[in-house]
């Protein structure tokens, strides 16, 4: 049961607030672009779907979640702020490359848009310490870019978002 625990039930747990926050922005944002419409070597810095109402929620969201977590587990106020701030790390950077690339809002780029959030949110939070064991953490990035393609799929189903992917 603990090999249960620690390579599916932890690492899912501790990843959540990445999920929350990664997912917040299409429930919740919208309205102004972070770049403002300013643009970088002709091409906008982020895009108009990198709004300042999605980081915001998005990084509410996932600090929320390590809240919720933390009656059992009292490391992941901190950890859950942290994880929801490198996933919008990770997504700005994506979106970044993605318009350094030539590549308009919306346009699928599997492994930036599937890993780099979580990738990000890892890697920030890792000195903090309570991070997953080495087979949660290959469990977390498995698991991730399945829940990705179905979440998507849903949100675009049921209109939040224009494209599913």
């Amino acid at each position: 049961m603990d090999y249960l625990y620690s390579i599916v039930v932890y690492p899912i747990l501790y990843i959540l607030p990445a999920y929350v926050a990664n997912g917040a922005p299409v429930l919740f944002g919208g309205g102004r672009a972070i770049d403002a419409g300013r643009k970088l070597w002709g091409n906008p810095i982020f895009g108009k779907n990198k709004t300042v109402r999605g980081l915001l929620t998005g990084i509410l969201a996932g600090s929320l979640v390590g809240l919720a977590e933390s009656p059992v587990f009292p490391y992941m106020i901190l950890v859950g702020i942290v994880l929801s701030l490198g996933t919008h790390i990770g997504d700005l950077l994506g979106s970044f490359i993605k318009r350094r690339l030539g590549q308009g809002p919306g346009q699928s780029s599997q492994i930036m848009d599937q890993y780099l959030f979580v990738i990000f949110a890892l890697l920030l939070a890792y000195p903090l310490a309570h991070t997953p064991s080495l087979y949660g953490v290959v469990f977390i990035l498995v698991i991730t870019g399945a829940l990705h393609l179905f979440t998507n799929i849903a949100a675009h189903r049921m209109r939040l978002k224009a494209v599913p992917w």
